[in-house]
Protein backbone atom coordinates (compact mmCIF):
# COMPACT_ATOMS: atom_id res chain seq x y z
CA UNK A 1 0.00 0.00 0.00
CA UNK A 2 1.55 3.22 -1.01
CA UNK A 3 0.89 6.27 1.04
CA UNK A 4 0.74 10.07 0.11
CA UNK A 5 0.85 12.79 1.76
CA UNK A 6 0.38 16.27 0.38
CA UNK A 7 1.07 19.92 1.49
CA UNK A 8 1.74 23.17 0.61
CA UNK A 9 -2.01 24.17 0.41
CA UNK A 10 -3.16 27.66 1.47
CA UNK A 11 -5.43 30.72 1.05
CA UNK A 12 -3.92 32.89 -1.37
CA UNK A 13 -4.69 36.65 -2.96
CA UNK A 14 -4.85 36.51 -7.11
CA UNK A 15 -1.53 36.84 -8.12
CA UNK A 16 0.10 34.99 -5.62
CA UNK A 17 2.27 31.69 -5.82
CA UNK A 18 1.90 28.14 -4.02
CA UNK A 19 4.26 24.89 -4.19
CA UNK A 20 2.50 21.68 -3.72
CA UNK A 21 4.57 18.48 -2.63
CA UNK A 22 3.38 15.11 -2.17
CA UNK A 23 5.76 12.98 -0.82
CA UNK A 24 5.10 9.04 -1.14
CA UNK A 25 6.09 5.53 1.18
CA UNK A 26 7.43 3.82 -1.89
CA UNK A 27 10.14 4.28 -3.98
CA UNK A 28 8.89 2.33 -7.21
CA UNK A 29 6.33 5.07 -8.33
CA UNK A 30 6.74 4.65 -12.05
CA UNK A 31 3.37 7.18 -12.82
CA UNK A 32 2.01 10.34 -10.76
CA UNK A 33 0.18 13.04 -10.86
CA UNK A 34 -1.86 15.89 -9.63
CA UNK A 35 -5.54 16.75 -9.75
CA UNK A 36 -7.99 19.07 -8.44
CA UNK A 37 -11.28 18.92 -7.42
CA UNK A 38 -13.65 22.14 -7.42
CA UNK A 39 -16.97 22.19 -5.64
CA UNK A 40 -20.00 20.74 -7.87
CA UNK A 41 -17.07 19.47 -10.76
CA UNK A 42 -15.46 16.42 -11.42
CA UNK A 43 -12.15 15.77 -10.50
CA UNK A 44 -9.85 16.55 -13.70
CA UNK A 45 -6.14 16.27 -14.57
CA UNK A 46 -3.93 19.06 -13.94
CA UNK A 47 -0.45 17.38 -14.86
CA UNK A 48 1.46 14.06 -14.79
CA UNK A 49 4.92 13.07 -14.23
CA UNK A 50 6.85 9.46 -15.19
CA UNK A 51 9.86 8.17 -13.95
CA UNK A 52 11.37 7.64 -17.06
CA UNK A 53 11.35 11.36 -17.28
CA UNK A 54 7.88 12.26 -19.07
CA UNK A 55 5.54 14.74 -18.52
CA UNK A 56 1.91 15.85 -19.31
CA UNK A 57 0.02 19.09 -18.27
CA UNK A 58 -3.74 19.20 -19.20
CA UNK A 59 -5.02 21.11 -22.52
CA UNK A 60 -7.47 23.39 -19.29
CA UNK A 61 -4.04 24.89 -17.66
CA UNK A 62 -1.57 27.01 -18.90
CA UNK A 63 2.46 27.55 -17.71
CA UNK A 64 1.24 28.68 -15.12
CA UNK A 65 1.84 25.37 -14.00
CA UNK A 66 5.06 23.45 -13.35
CA UNK A 67 5.35 19.69 -12.33
CA UNK A 68 8.57 18.36 -11.10
CA UNK A 69 9.76 15.49 -8.99
CA UNK A 70 12.73 14.49 -6.78
CA UNK A 71 13.36 10.88 -7.01
CA UNK A 72 15.52 10.78 -3.79
CA UNK A 73 12.89 12.63 -1.74
CA UNK A 74 10.01 10.43 -3.20
CA UNK A 75 8.19 13.55 -3.76
CA UNK A 76 6.19 15.16 -6.74
CA UNK A 77 5.56 19.02 -6.52
CA UNK A 78 3.62 21.30 -8.40
CA UNK A 79 4.23 24.92 -8.98
CA UNK A 80 1.20 27.24 -9.39
CA UNK A 81 2.21 30.67 -10.19
CA UNK A 82 0.00 33.51 -10.84
CA UNK A 83 -3.02 32.14 -8.91
CA UNK A 84 -6.60 33.00 -10.17
CA UNK A 85 -9.42 32.30 -8.47
CA UNK A 86 -11.30 29.69 -10.89
CA UNK A 87 -7.54 27.60 -9.69
CA UNK A 88 -9.48 27.40 -6.30
CA UNK A 89 -9.68 23.41 -5.38
CA UNK A 90 -8.46 20.37 -3.60
CA UNK A 91 -5.54 19.39 -4.85
CA UNK A 92 -5.21 16.14 -5.02
CA UNK A 93 -1.92 13.77 -5.68
CA UNK A 94 -2.41 9.96 -7.07
CA UNK A 95 0.55 7.93 -7.61
CA UNK A 96 1.18 4.12 -9.41
CA UNK A 97 3.78 1.84 -9.26
CA UNK A 98 2.86 1.02 -13.00
CA UNK A 99 2.75 3.03 -16.25
CA UNK A 100 -0.57 4.51 -16.82
CA UNK A 101 -1.46 5.33 -20.29
CA UNK A 102 -3.38 8.09 -19.55
CA UNK A 103 -1.66 9.54 -16.85
CA UNK A 104 -3.95 12.36 -16.79
CA UNK A 105 -7.16 10.81 -16.01
CA UNK A 106 -8.03 9.51 -12.52
CA UNK A 107 -8.82 6.45 -13.25
CA UNK A 108 -6.10 4.86 -14.00
CA UNK A 109 -4.55 5.13 -10.64
CA UNK A 110 -4.33 3.10 -7.58
CA UNK A 111 -2.90 5.36 -5.13
CA UNK A 112 -4.72 9.07 -3.72
CA UNK A 113 -3.42 11.33 -1.41
CA UNK A 114 -5.91 12.77 0.60
CA UNK A 115 -5.91 16.27 -0.74
CA UNK A 116 -4.64 19.96 0.09
CA UNK A 117 -6.82 22.93 -0.19
CA UNK A 118 -5.67 25.68 -2.49
CA UNK A 119 -8.37 28.69 -2.19
CA UNK A 120 -7.27 32.13 -4.16
CA UNK A 121 -9.21 35.14 -3.79
CA UNK A 122 -9.92 38.07 -6.09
Amino acid sequence: QVQLVESGGGSVQAGGSLKLSCTASDTHILTWGWFRQAPGKEREGVAAATAAGSRYYADSVDDRFTISQDSAKNTLYLQINSLKPEDTAMYYCAADLAYIKYPLKPTGYNYWGQGTQVTVSS
